[in-house]
């Protein structure tokens, strides 16, 4: 599996903190703990904004083509 990277430091920067932003409003407001949809959907997009800053890597960028980076273009 190609693990090169295809986030760069700002898109990483902004991943992750709005990640973080949106698992605390799922569980602080948005519900996630009794089952709300808005909760829940808050939830799974902060965790895939985490995920995707912390390893660097999108897989949504790959068929776009799209690189936030400069380091590992081409990879």
């Amino acid at each position: 599996m190609n693990s090169a990277c295809n986030v760069g430091p700002i898109d990483r920067t902004l991943r992750i903190l709005v990640g973080a932003l949106l698992l605390v409003l799922a569980f602080t407001s948005l519900g996630v703990t009794e089952g709300a949809l808005g909760g829940i959907l808050a939830a799974f997009g902060g965790c895939m904004l985490l995920l995707t800053g912390i390893t660097r890597f999108c897989p949504a960028y790959v068929p776009l083509k799209i690189s936030t980076t400069g380091c590992c273009k081409g990879k």
